[in-house]
């Protein structure tokens, strides 16, 4: 196989890949569940959640009483939203991908492998 041909077919594989993980991301996302899951639903175990004038709150014992906000839950796509905005998840996958694959795309061309002279 001489190198153009496989240049173009490992292109199209990529662009293939790209396309459907967008479509992933934007698309399936909104059919992803929003309620808990397991690992929530085991934290939450022994508690009542009660809705205050503060918010909600946790009534009993469990481990997610203690619990406080991540670092970054008033990051832009926090919560899978953009901005918080409700029905905003489809573009926050799509960003997350598009981050995701320029990120490993940089590090693997950062770390490619070079051939010498004389080398294939």
């Amino acid at each position: 196989m001489n190198a153009p041909a496989g240049n173009r077919r490992a292109a199209g594989f990529f662009l293939g890949f790209l396309v459907v993980a967008l479509l992933v991301a934007g698309g399936l996302s909104y059919l992803a569940s929003s309620d808990p899951d397991g690992l929530d639903s085991v934290t939450l175990s022994g508690c009542d959640v009660v809705e205050t004038d503060a918010g909600e709150q946790l009534q009993g014992t469990c481990i997610a009483q203690h619990a406080t906000d991540s670092a970054v839950s008033g990051s832009p796509l926090a919560d899978y939203a953009v901005g918080g905005a409700e029905g905003s998840v489809g573009l926050a996958g799509v960003i997350g991908v598009l981050v995701t694959l320029v990120l490993a795309g940089g590090l693997f061309w950062l770390l490619r492998r070079r051939s010498g002279p004389g080398e294939r």
